[in-house]
């Protein structure tokens, strides 16, 4: 019978023609990829040549080259870093998956080349990608998943006002409403993809979409209209089977041929036999037309069908001689295919075939077998079912013996009664499977749309907090910023200071000795000079490297405060940890009067400079030391007072807070340490502490944001920072850097 799968499939078969018939061109062409992969360097021109071999093996539907050249191409991608080239060997995974018939993987795969894609802000391959999720969720029959991922590629092809990709979105997006039911709606988007396919003139397109849309009509049992709108493809395809479109015409022809198969069976319903048999014969000539086109192409799946439908059209025809040999080649075809449900309609149609014939044995074995499929595909009590055909058939055997003698004597009228009784059965079952699936599909399509109601609202809530999230992380993000500044703010002040008072007392003192220069010119006391003149060169040496170190120290707290623009320096790793470990101590004293700690520094002058953001590695280092600064004037402050009310005198007086800055480099990584001598980290919250908004300070003393964003700034390093903390005696954070 007509399905959507028929419609889907055509779809698929434009790429398996297209790679079929441009084998040979594509044989040469991987050739040419290979030789040219061997003579290139661990780049992204070979990625790429890895993604287009990749690319290659996929239309030629081989599966396992594909995943292994994409596999290759995205190692090298993640090693040099190159998103699009990442994105794109994710996505020929996918297609090698989907090729192999793991939907699921592909699924992951395609997922995945989406976020890249998204990031990167590339929206052809997005919507690329949303078609291929949408074909692979139609597959797995989740039509909800299958309608959202084709209406998301729509829409960013009506973005880009690609025409020809917005015709293929309708076709697709009509498809999966065809396939919910909603054929109002499938027919909406069949003619909106129509509209653009002529004027584009894409004859193969136009009439695979007559066929969509006759199948529509189809489904609402308007049969004339389906028709007309099959014959139209019919027509089409028919002009172009010279050109490698000839598959198209047996689906037109069993799309004409089903639609002529149910107006018999509503005329035949309606009391009509007259006119249903006439339609029963015209579905019949374009059956064995259909049959003959698909014997050309060596489909059998198709065929086999096809054979099938013409041996029940026959049994409805009452030609049991034909009926019972298209039956059977059609069952031996199913057979060979293995399909269930085939299989299941042929011998239950043989069945009746026997009955009429009177060969009752044959009759009941076809009708077991049928049970039997059916079950297979039912799963309904196949026990209970066996018992009650078995008990069925011992009681039909014994009826038919009891009644050989008359059957002899009245053997036509029998006949005639018996193709009655099974005529109105078959009839019956006809009718109430139709009744039954009636009202399953219209549960089911009333379930369906109030779950897409839901996903819809649920989607735009989702979007809306999502919205809001984002723009609070910022807000917090640069709070966060702002404290930090804050923190520097007095140290630096307190550093400029220093640099400054040398400025003006050497100044002053250069003042001096020019006054006392000139007296000595007038004595005409020429060493004195020269003496005096070379004291005012160093003082002005000294001024201009004071001078200089203000200006460093300026140009360290712009660099701070000023939004990261991502670019990576060669920058002293060194110099950095020490100046912001003097701005970290005096910006806390500059806060607190009675604040005081020892800091020490223990640096490895064997580092070189290192490839980072300078602004964010000092933005971590400043975090972690003023925390440390923090804890250990924290346990000043509670030794102090458990001395003053004679809690502890264990020796806890002679505490000296203390914090320690040390660098290292091992092997190709550079190692920068945080040490301090507090309180430590409880074992309860050590899992939390590089938690969003999570902190141990007081209320109104932390945002929670400070070690969440340095763990950020490091991983995106491609470093890692941990902690070794011990209760009760210090802990210490080790920030790892690449040696790059």
């Amino acid at each position: 019978m007509k399905t959507f799968f028929s419609k889907v499939y055509i779809v698929l078969l434009l790429v398996v023609f297209a790679a079929n018939a441009n084998a040979q061109k594509n044989s040469l062409y991987i050739d040419s990829l290979k030789k040219i992969l061997l003579t290139e360097r661990e780049d992204t021109n070979k990625v790429n040549t890895l993604n287009a071999l990749a690319s290659q093996f996929n239309i030629n539907l081989d599966s396992m080259n594909a995943a292994t050249y994409a596999n290759t191409a995205l190692l090298l991608a993640k090693k040099t870093n190159f998103k699009k080239a990442m994105a794109n060997a994710y996505s020929s995974l996918g297609l090698a998956c989907m090729n192999g018939g793991n939907s699921t993987e592909a699924l992951k795969f395609y997922n995945v080349a989406l976020t890249i894609y998204k990031k990167i802000n590339d929206k052809t391959s997005i919507a690329n990608t949303y078609s291929f999720m949408a074909g692979l969720y139609y597959g797995l029959e989740n039509l909800s998943e299958a309608l959202q991922n084709s209406l998301s590629a729509l829409k960013v092809w009506e973005e880009l006002g690609d025409k020809s990709h917005i015709a293929d979105s309708y076709q697709y997006t009509g498809a999966v409403y065809s396939a919910l039911g909603n054929n109002s709606e499938a027919l909406k988007f069949y003619f909106l993809a129509l509209k653009i396919q002529k004027e584009k003139e894409n004859k193969n397109r136009i009439a695979q979409t007559y066929l969509s849309i006759g199948e529509c009509y189809t489904n609402e049992k308007q049969y004339a209209k389906a028709t007309y709108y099959d014959s139209l493809g019919y027509v089409i395809y028919k002009g172009l089977s010279d050109k490698g479109f000839d598959w198209g015409i047996p689906f037109a022809l069993n799309s004409i041929a089903t639609n002529y198969d149910n107006e018999g069976d509503f005329d035949i319903v309606a009391g009509n036999k007259i006119s249903g048999d006439k339609n029963y014969i015209k579905a019949l000539k374009y059956y064995l037309l259909a049959l003959e086109e698909w014997k050309k192409l060596g489909w059998k799946a198709s065929y086999s069908e096809v054979i099938s439908n013409i041996g029940y059209l026959y049994l409805k025809l009452n030609d049991i001689g034909k009926a019972k040999k298209y039956l059977k080649e059609g069952a031996q075809e199913e057979k060979d295919l293995n399909t269930m449900r085939g299989l299941m309609d042929n011998y239950l149609n043989l069945s009746i075939v026997d009955s009429i014939e009177r060969n009752y044995e044959q009759a009941y074995n076809n009708y077991k077998t049928y049970i039997i499929y059916r079950d297979s595909i039912y799963n309904d009590e196949k026990t209970k079912k066996s018992v009650k055909v078995q008990m069925q058939y011992s009681f039909d055997k014994k009826e038919a013996i009891a009644k050989a003698e008359q059957e002899k004597k009245d053997a036509d009228s029998r006949r005639i009664k018996n193709q009655q009784y099974f005529a109105i059965a078959t009839l019956a079952v006809i009718v109430l499977a139709a009744i039954i699936i009636a009202f399953i599909q219209f549960r089911s399509n009333k379930q369906k749309k109030q779950a897409n109601l839901l996903l819809q609202q649920q989607k735009q809530k989702v979007e809306i907090t999502l919205s809001e999230l984002k723009s609070t992380q910022a807000q917090l993000i640069q709070s966060e910023k702002m404290a930090s500044l804050g923190e520097l703010t007095a140290g630096i002040a307190h550093e400029i200071q220093n640099p400054l008072n040398f400025v003006n007392n050497f100044s002053e003192v250069n003042t001096e000795l020019i006054d006392e220069a000139g007296q000595e010119i007038d004595k005409g006391n020429i060493g004195g000079v020269k003496t005096i003149l070379n004291d005012i060169k160093e003082n002005e040496q000294k001024i201009n490297h004071h001078g200089k170190r203000a200006d460093a120290i300026v140009k360290g707290m712009l660099q701070h405060s000023r939004i990261s623009a991502g670019q990576k320096e060669l920058t002293d790793i060194n110099v950095l940890a020490d100046e912001y470990l003097r701005l970290a101590y005096h910006g806390l004293k500059a806060k607190d009067k009675s604040f005081n700690a020892k800091f020490t520094t223990d640096l490895d002058k064997t580092i070189e400079k290192i490839n980072i953001i300078p602004q964010d590695i000092g933005r971590v280092i400043l975090n972690l030391l003023t925390n440390a600064f923090y804890v250990v004037n924290e346990k000043k402050k509670q030794v102090e007072q458990d001395l003053t009310g004679f809690k502890n005198l264990l020796g806890l007086e002679h505490y000296e807070p203390t914090v320690s800055v040390s660098t290292k480099k091992i092997a190709n990584k550079v190692l920068i340490s945080v040490k301090d001598n507090g309180n430590g980290i409880p074992q309860k919250i050590l899992v939390k502490i590089f938690q969003p908004f999570f902190t141990s300070k007081p209320t109104g003393q932390g945002t929670g944001l400070g070690l969440s964003l340095s763990y950020d700034i490091i991983k995106a390093h491609g470093g890692e920072i941990k902690v070794e903390t011990q209760e009760g005696k210090g802990s210490e954070f080790i920030i790892q850097l690449p040696f790059v």
